[in-house]
């Protein structure tokens, strides 16, 4: 028949296939709850109490005085659990029907779901420490500043070397052991650490070559320990603070973390009241199968003086090209 062979490859060819695999979204990596104390003792209701007990003092004794009693110094404080979240899908029986897809569909309902709630707790867990300091205020404790901007690149309040060794400084200064000492920073402070010349100029510097062939990290930890501080990145950290510090100012900032992770002495303080749980059932209403995770937590800043924020341009930041 004429045309035969042209008909039949017209019927025979696919012009648009569909690959049996399904592209995932990349995830950021989550870190926070490593750096949580959490509670034990928090067994009903939704606030508990942690008494807290001060110093002693000491002062001249004249024989043949009567001894000065002083009372000792007590506080209370306040822990409650503040969010109650959910993430909640569904797939309806003409979809079951219909999709290719349903078996890779609906098994990534429930895995995707707790890592949302995962997701929004490791924000949560990144954001209570400088929102439990007061803005605008350097947060001083014994006399150092626990909350300050970048120093470097002057207006621009990008990170530097010295924000490392003012930290560690206020860290001391507030008796924090100096073991474990951690950083959490944005990208953005790779970026900038990564194009200092003081640093990367190998000449000056010639530990830090390996930086020039491979870059600064390995995943998420900084290759270098920078003034004792093992360094690790996250997409996590709190942004969009306004603030004015000593006569700096920012309008976009991120707030980046530092502190020590020692036994004992951890910054944050949380409970999981609920872990994430999942519950499914079917809706004749509506003709689909729901589930729904579910989770209920609190964290709060625990150590006011185990936590130093340094807040940068986090975002702000374009590469230079020449």
């Amino acid at each position: 028949m004429p045309g035969f062979a042209t008909y039949s490859n017209e019927h025979l060819i696919r012009s648009n296939v569909w690959s049996s695999q399904i592209k995932e979204v990349l995830e950021h990596e989550l870190m926070g709850m490593r750096y949580v104390d959490m509670i034990s003792d928090f067994a009903d209701g939704d606030t508990i109490n942690i008494p807290s007990i001060g110093q002693a003092e000491q002062s001249d004794y004249v024989e043949g005085n009567p001894v000065k009693y002083t009372a000792m110094d007590t506080g209370n404080f306040t822990f409650s659990i503040t969010d109650y979240k959910q993430s909640g899908t569904f797939i309806t029986n003409k979809m079951k029907q219909d999709t290719y897809y349903l078996d890779r569909l609906v098994s990534s309902f429930v895995p995707k779901q707790a890592r949302a709630i995962m997701a929004g707790i490791e924000s949560k867990v990144m954001a209570v420490g400088p929102d439990g300091q007061t803005a605008s205020d350097l947060n001083n404790i014994n006399g150092a500043p626990h909350r300050f901007l970048g120093q470097g690149g002057g207006a621009s309040n990008l990170i530097s070397p010295q924000d490392f060794a003012l930290a560690k400084y206020s860290l001391e200064k507030a008796a924090v052991p100096m073991t474990n000492l951690v950083a959490i920073v944005d990208p953005s402070c790779e970026y900038q650490l990564s194009t200092l010349t003081n640093l990367v100029n190998v000449s000056n510097n010639p530990k830090w070559e390996g930086i020039i062939n491979s870059g600064m990290t390995t995943g998420m930890r900084f290759t270098v320990n920078i003034y004792g501080f093992d360094v690790y990145i996250s997409n996590f950290l709190k942004s969009g603070y306004t603030e004015t510090i000593s006569g700096q100012s920012t309008t976009n900032g991120v707030a980046n973390l530092f502190f020590s992770a020692a036994a004992d002495v951890l910054p944050f303080v949380g409970q999981m009241r609920q872990s994430p749980r999942v519950d499914s059932e079917y809706n004749k209403d509506f003709q689909r199968e729901e589930y729904v995770t579910t989770a209920r937590y609190g964290f709060k800043l625990y150590r006011p003086e185990n936590l130093v924020t340094v807040i940068t341009e986090g975002g702000t930041i374009a590469p230079v090209y020449s």
